[in-house]
């Protein structure tokens, strides 16, 4: 299949989202997902899961599978894709280096984009004295008016470089000085030029960036519509810059709102559980979940007042709704600009929905499935075989694995000769750590002891509190072994459970004062 000569007004939907294997898969991509499925759906037409790994720096080999693993779990499914083929593949970046440095360098011999070889260092060197200066950092280094032999004297001498995308400046004469696209949700949107970087296009090893591999990619591929979170707005006329460079028609923009905390901030691990992990291991339902993120924007139409009146309506019971009946009655002219909240209670009370319509049958499958699985309680067994006399202190030994809500009393968490202050201190700090930790036993044991060398910690006091945090006691099966066991997504939204109830008793402690 090429898109050469697609009239994209006229040609059958296709649309993608295109996840980074970085980590555990991400809760707004399972919802910009939802919203890529059910436009293509509902207009007869393609929805393409594409993994863009070419950030090797941040590349996680075990992530892709949980990706597949993770958006198949919460009832989505693509119709070209990494694992089942398609015909305008390979569908991984990396597998297609090749192509961006052939279009990359078209972009080059054409005068769009140009070789650009100053160092790190020099880079760094400019930003600093942009911020000096309180000017915006962006390129401004003399790679950019090289002539022809300068570049080739440049390359025949070594030197590394990147490529960039010339932002048409008005430097040889008038020239553009704007560019402005369309959102299908919000109109016209104009960028002046002196807010666009010359964006690196292809790095110093040879891989592009996102900005090119998804121009690229998205016209490879036939994309008709791009719907993508807002957040890459600010990006869309790089990629506008890219497609008239290459001279490709455009795809229709679609920015969907963000999902928020409670507080109207951009949704974070800080403040909510953000891995689809987490939600599977925690035990929702993902067809409750699925049900939630369709709730998110608004694209869904409540009963009227009248209607619930006429018919009797439990308003919130309105807010249920299957994947069948998303298909049919979600709007996306209907999406809301502001922030959808996502407020873990309401997903609670509406997984707790789900779970009271599934017979008795099903709910003992659905937590054979998940927190009484044989190969959770497998994993569990062996950590306290030795420790327990009879079978029924099992329970004693292991509650913590399967209560959702441990809290340990400040007794049982400050070292004697700690303060509460210094303790949470240092709480945060081991919270940054796990977070950035692999979570093996031997990668979360150098991580805590790093934290402990650095804060002048004892190993006592530091796993004291890490067990006390996770168990809810100052006893317990082997940590490290529990801590892999429980899972990295349950054990730090745990953590952070922990450390956001110690902060509100902290406020409270100090109004009382």
């Amino acid at each position: 299949m090429t898109s050469e000569f697609i009239n994209k007004a006229t040609a059958p939907v296709r649309v993608r989202i295109a996840p980074s294997p970085t980590g555990d898969p991400h809760v707004g991509t399972a919802y910009i997902g939802l919203l890529n499925y059910l436009f293509a759906k509902q207009r007869g037409g393609k929805f393409i899961l594409r993994i863009e790994d070419t950030d090797r720096t941040r590349f996680v080999s075990t992530s892709e599978q949980m990706i597949f693993d993770s958006l198949r779990w919460v009832g989505l499914q693509w119709d070209e894709g990494p694992d089942v083929g398609g015909p305008v593949g390979p569908y991984r970046q990396s597998e297609r280096t090749e192509i961006y440095r052939e279009f990359c360098q078209k972009l080059i011999d054409s005068g769009a984009a140009y070789r650009a070889f100053e160092t790190p260092e020099e880079l760094e060197e400019e930003r600093k004295a942009q911020m000096a200066a309180k000017t915006a950092p962006k390129y401004n280094g003399p790679s950019r008016y090289y002539t022809k032999e300068q570049a080739e004297e440049a390359i025949a001498l070594g030197k590394p470089y990147t490529v960039r995308l010339r932002v048409p400046n008005g430097e040889k004469g008038p020239g553009i000085s704007s560019t402005t696209f369309r959102d299908e949700l919000r109109g016209d949107i104009t960028f002046d030029h002196h807010n666009v970087d010359d964006q690196v296009l292809l790095k110093s090893d040879g891989y592009p960036t996102y900005h090119l591999a998804n121009v690229v990619d998205d016209h490879l591929m036939g994309i008709t519509d791009v719907i993508r979170a807002e957040e890459w707005i600010s990006s869309t006329p790089k990629h506008v810059l890219l497609y008239q460079a290459f001279g490709w028609e455009l795809p229709r923009f679609w920015h969907m709102p963000l999902l928020r905390n409670i507080d109207k901030s951009k949704i974070s691990k800080r403040k909510n559980p953000v891995s689809l992990i987490y939600y599977r291991q925690a035990g929702f339902l993902p067809q409750a979940l699925l049900n939630y993120l369709g709730l998110m924007g608004g694209g869904m139409a409540q009963p009227t007042e009248q209607e619930i009146v006429s018919k009797g309506l439990d308003m919130k019971l309105s807010d249920i709704f299957s994947i069948e009946d998303m298909k049919q009655k979600f709007d996306f002219q209907r999406i809301s600009l502001g922030g959808p909240v996502f407020d873990l209670v309401k997903l609670k009370w509406m997984n707790g929905e789900y779970l009271r319509k599934l017979s008795p049958e099903d709910f003992f499958a659905a937590l054979r499935q998940t927190i009484l699985s044989d190969d959770y309680i497998k994993a569990i067994a062996p950590l306290v075989q030795t420790r327990i006399e009879t079978l029924g202190q099992f329970g004693d030994m292991t509650g913590f694995f399967f209560a959702d809500n441990i809290m340990p009393a400040p007794e049982l968490f400050v070292p004697k000769k700690r303060t509460l202050e210094d303790t949470l201190a240092f709480a945060a700090d081991l919270l940054t750590a796990l977070e950035a930790s692999d979570w093996t036993t031997e990668a979360i044991d150098a991580a805590v002891r790093g934290v402990l060398t650095a804060k002048e910690w004892s190993v006592k006091e530091g796993f004291m509190l890490l067990r006390a945090i996770l168990t809810g006691s100052t006893a317990s099966p082997p940590l490290l072994e529990s801590l892999v066991v429980f899972g990295k997504a349950r054990s730090l939204d745990r953590y952070r459970r922990f450390m956001e109830a110690q902060k509100k008793a902290a406020a409270l402690a100090n109004r009382g004062k």
